[in-house]
Order: structure tokens, then C-alpha cells, then sequence
């Protein structure tokens, strides 16, 4: 009778390249390269290369399987947050130079533009994961260390030091630019995970656009709140150095709407004082011009883009009107101000 043997299949990843297809045919499942399961592993084969020993040739003891990951149930394969990260360190690791001592547990002042805009470059970038990697501006190419970056920290935080930046929200108060924390004490370095706030993707805020460093690269993908798996154990933290808007931020859209008789003719260089703007009636429904598909290209630049299916495009549409809406709500205006219209001062902020 011959020993049976197990074969380990690792879920399916997002990444569809030829060098990634090949690893998962022939290398172990990415389980088998943490340090704990090797060990184990080595464990059981050895028990179970003793116990066939003892039984003898004749009757030889069946191989044991690997060990694998506990099934969760309902996520896809490839969505499992599989980042490991790395601990507190200096930009670009243990050889770079320590945040001065005055800008240590500082956060330093950004807006929620410049938090979503960095984000947005990492991803562009498809910056691969690396627990013990740096980018070139210094930071770890780990979830942490992504957030780090976007939050524009001195030094590469971790999941156990990112709360010390910022202050405890409630889901109803999440913006972009706020995050989404997961700590595991039990197991910090494999088991923690902590994702950017890009957005709601859905009126009944199910969903959300996440940006984050997960294996194979940093991406951004519409998530389920709070995250794929450990849901419950998400906490939303704020950026203690967001700059909120003043409560006196004039309103983003124009006392009314001029007709089309009235309206600027395309090319117009600036509309109500604002460069480029080329008045509302050019965002009404129905409206079809370059001026849609450019503010659309640039709420997808600015980490808007979200409810575009495929991409912006020169019709005016809801897609268009909730991606402005995202907008005007992270600059922190709610009531009218927030109506999904560009008016002249969403256009100046969002072009700025």
C-alpha cells in the first residue's frame, strides 16, 4: 500500500502575471513560509516519520497533510488580508536617520486631498508588498507603512503605534484620509491589518473604497465594511493632523444656474472668478461636453472616482454627481454645499 500524499492549494491571488501563475504551480502555499508554520510543519512530519518507524515497512503510517489556514467562509479568494508587516522603524529601515525627537508622536498638518492623493500614487505605482522593503520616499512597503505614508508620519508606524496619530471616530463620521484599524495582539506581525478610507461606495454605506498594501501590490478596491474578514475587530481612527475646513467655507454652488442662452461658450478660460470654470450649466443633466470628462479625470486623480463603472466620461451623470458629492463632503460641507454640483469653489478645490 503506498502513503498517500496531500497536495496544498493556496487560494487564488489578484494578480494574474505569468511570474505569479508560475509560484502558485510550483513553490508551497504562502502559509508555509511564516515562520510558525514551518515549524509546525516540521513538527507533524517528524511525528509522523517516528510512527512509521515504529510501525515498520509493512504497515506504513499515512502522511500528514499540511497545515492550512481555517476556511472563511463567504470571502473570495485572493481578498484575505495577506500583508504581514514590520515594526516601528525610521524611513527607509534600521539604516535611515530617526524622526528628530521634536517630530516624533507628532502628526503633521495635511488635508484629506494629500492624504487620498499619496494613496492614490502608491497604488498608480502598483508598489509591491514588502515587509522588509522601502520605497523611495523612505517608507515600508507593508499596510502600516502604507499608511504611514499616505498620513505623511515621520517615521514607519506599525498597527500597534498608528492610534498614538490619531483619535477614535465612529463609523457614521468616516471621511477619506480616515482608516480603518485592525490590532491582533495575539499575533501582531501576520495577523493586523489596517486599510485608507477612500469613500462610501453605496447609498446604504455597505461598502467602501479601500486603499491598502496587500499582497501581490497596493491597490484600491471596493470593500465591504469593515473589511473582508475580522469585520468586527475594525476600528475607524482620524488623522490628528487633518485640517477640516472652517464652518464658514462659502458654498459650492452658484445662487442659480445660468441658461443656456446665457452659457459660457466652451474654451472660456475662467467663469465666476475661478480659472477653467466654465459655469454649472455645463454639469446639468443631460449635459454632454469635454468639461464632464475632465472634472471626472480629475475626481478619479483626486481618489473620487469610485462610482465610475468604466471610467469617466464626457455625459453628465450620477456617477458624475456622487463622485463631486464625496468630494464636497471630505472638504467637510454637508446641507446644500454638498448637492453633488460643481460650483466654483468645488472646481477651484478640486483643480487646485
Amino acid at each position: 500500500m503506498e502513503t498517500p500524499v496531500f497536495e496544498e492549494i493556496d487560494p487564488a491571488s489578484d494578480c494574474d502575471c505569468p511570474g505569479c501563475a508560475r509560484r502558485r504551480r510550483v513553490l508551497p502555499p504562502s502559509a508555509s513560509h511564516r515562520p510558525s508554520a514551518r515549524r509546525a510543519a516540521r513538527r507533524v512530519l517528524a511525528l509522523a516519520a517516528v510512527t512509521s518507524a515504529a510501525l515498520g515497512a509493512a504497515h506504513p503510517a499515512p502522511a500528514v497533510a499540511a497545515v492550512h489556514a481555517p476556511h472563511r467562509p463567504g470571502v473570495p479568494a485572493g481578498d484575505e488580508p495577506q500583508s504581514p508587516q514590520g515594526g516601528k522603524a525610521p524611513l527607509h529601515g534600521p539604516a535611515g536617520t530617526p524622526a528628530r525627537p521634536s517630530d516624533a508622536g507628532k502628526a503633521p498638518a495635511t488635508t484629506r486631498a494629500e492624504i487620498v492623493g499619496r494613496a492614490q500614487a502608491w497604488v498608480d505605482a502598483r508598489v509591491p508588498h514588502g515587509m522588509t522593503s522601502y520605497w523611495t520616499d523612505g517608507y515600508r512597503q507593508d499596510c502600516s507603512g502604507f499608511v504611514s505614508m499616505a498620513w505623511s508620519l515621520p517615521e514607519n508606524e506599525w498597527t500597534g503605534s498608528l492610534p498614538a496619530f490619531g483619535t477614535r471616530i465612529t463609523k457614521a463620521e468616516l471621511q477619506p484620509g480616515d482608516i480603518l484599524l485592525f490590532h491582533n495582539p495575539d499575533d501582531p506581525q501576520y495577523g493586523s491589518h489596517v486599510v485608507l478610507f477612500g469613500g462610501w461606495t453605496d447609498a446604504a454605506r455597505t461598502h467602501y473604497a479601500a486603499y491598502e498594501l496587500t499582497r501581490p501590490h497596493a491597490r484600491r478596491q471596493t470593500t465591504p465594511y469593515a473589511y473582508w474578514t475580522d469585520s468586527g475587530r475594525y476600528v475607524p481612527y482620524r488623522h490628528n493632523g487633518v485640517v477640516e475646513p472652517s464652518p464658514t467655507t462659502p458654498p459650492t454652488t452658484s445662487p442659480a444656474a445660468p441658461s443656456a442662452s446665457t452659457a459660457p461658450p466652451a474654451g472660456t478660460p475662467a467663469s465666476h472668478g475661478v480659472p477653467g470654470y466654465p459655469g454649472r450649466v455645463m454639469f446639468r443633466p443631460g449635459a454632454a461636453n469635454p468639461y464632464v470628462t475632465r472634472l471626472g479625470g480629475q475626481l478619479v486623480k483626486k481618489g473620487f472616482g469610485a462610482h465610475y463603472p468604466n471610467g469617466p466620461g464626457p455625459r453628465w451623470g450620477e456617477a458624475d454627481r456622487r463622485g463631486v458629492e464625496a468630494f464636497q463632503r471630505a472638504q467637510g460641507w454637508r446641507g446644500g454645499a454638498a448637492d453633488g454640483h460643481p460650483g466654483p469653489e468645488t472646481w477651484r478645490r478640486l483643480f487646485s
